[in-house]
């Protein structure tokens, strides 16, 4: 084997090129720096769902923001938990964060009003609910008895019923087996309406309308598209029977590790998504009655007014006395505001 130098070195000249040696063999399988936080996200929404692009969104300004001391993993799809699985997962911080609604109310009850059926009637009336002392208290109870810090919220298009018949009067749910969310005031409706409500986790949904184990389901446009609920449903009954938001939430824990630079590193990109999710909202919901509609699906104009009056006592009944106050007097906030317009 001939020599690698074929004249003398001196000591330091050795050491200088074995150090350079070394350096440019380490560069070569150097791992990139392990961010100092991580933090883990369940949806239940799919890769074509608003939310999914939002979080993404966040991810990628939490790490270039931070230098890649945090990064944001984002699992759609019930990966890796069902919704209400996740936010145990949360607390028990084996996961960290989550997007949630009104199945808040099995942990707190004011959580009721962000789908309470048929309560709001417009977007004022959604934001009056968010900014007035009702969201104010579920936002608080949300951070201190259940350890979930809000991040802002997310805006969800009113809630339709889908079927293989059409459904134009609550005489005609009679029967009918319907998939509902696991949320008390759902169930207490649709079965004041005449339906039987089923609570399903999202995921089962398709293949239970496919197999015929339900008839219906409800939900905004953009999820019936997203689900291919389109495949297994004919109709789109234009119940609007909730208007809603979602929160994305971050375990309280997991948000408090954080120094204060990356606090407000991560509450400044929350604010960037929740403005891109709504503007990404606002531009999906003009396109989804389109795309359902050349996909085969029928909308069927339905007597809302029937349908509220079916279940209006019901769903105040099944609230707390002390619910029913909180309904009674945002009732009479939204009455006093409409005759003074």
């Amino acid at each position: 084997m001939l020599p690698l130098f074929s004249f003398p070195l001196s000591p330091l000249l050795l050491r200088s090129l074995i150090f350079l040696l070394l350096c440019g063999s380490l560069s070569g399988c150097r791992q990139e720096t392990a961010p100092e936080f991580r933090f883990r996200v369940a949806l239940w929404a799919n890769e074509r769902h608003t939310w999914y692009e939002a979080m993404n969104a966040f991810a990628a300004e939490i790490e270039e923001q931070s230098n890649g001391r945090m990064e944001v993993e984002v699992y759609p799809s019930e990966q890796l938990a069902k919704e209400i699985e996740a936010i145990r997962l949360i607390q028990a911080e084996v996961i960290d964060m989550t997007v949630t609604g009104s199945l808040l109310s099995n942990w707190i009850e004011i959580a009721a009003f962000c789908e309470l059926p048929f309560l709001l009637k417009s977007e004022e009336d959604r934001v009056a609910l968010l900014e007035g002392e009702i969201g104010q208290r579920i936002e608080r109870e949300m951070l201190e008895e259940m350890g979930l810090r809000p991040l802002g919220h997310f805006i969800r298009g009113p809630r339709q019923l889908t079927s293989n018949r059409p459904i134009r009067h609550p005489d005609e749910l009679e029967g009918m087996i319907l998939r509902v969310p696991n949320v008390p005031s759902f169930v207490t409706a649709w079965k004041a309406m005449g339906a039987k409500p089923t609570p399903m986790a999202f995921s089962e949904v398709f293949t239970g309308l496919q197999q015929g184990t339900v008839d219906g389901q409800e939900n905004p446009f953009a999820l019936i598209l997203n689900a291919g609920f389109a495949e297994v449903q004919q109709y789109v009954n234009l119940t609007e029977h909730v208007m809603s938001w979602s929160y994305p939430v971050v375990g309280e824990r997991q948000f408090q590790a954080l120094p204060d630079d990356l606090q407000m590193i991560f509450l400044t990109a929350a604010k960037n998504m929740q403005a891109f999710e709504h503007q990404l909202f606002t531009d999906n919901e003009t396109k989804v009655m389109e795309e359902l509609r050349e996909k085969g699906m029928t909308f069927v104009e339905v007597d809302k007014a029937a349908f509220q009056e079916r279940c209006e006592n019901a769903i105040y009944e099944s609230l707390s006395p002390e619910m029913q106050v909180v309904y009674r007097s945002f009732m009479a906030e939204r009455k006093a505001a409409n005759e003074g317009k």
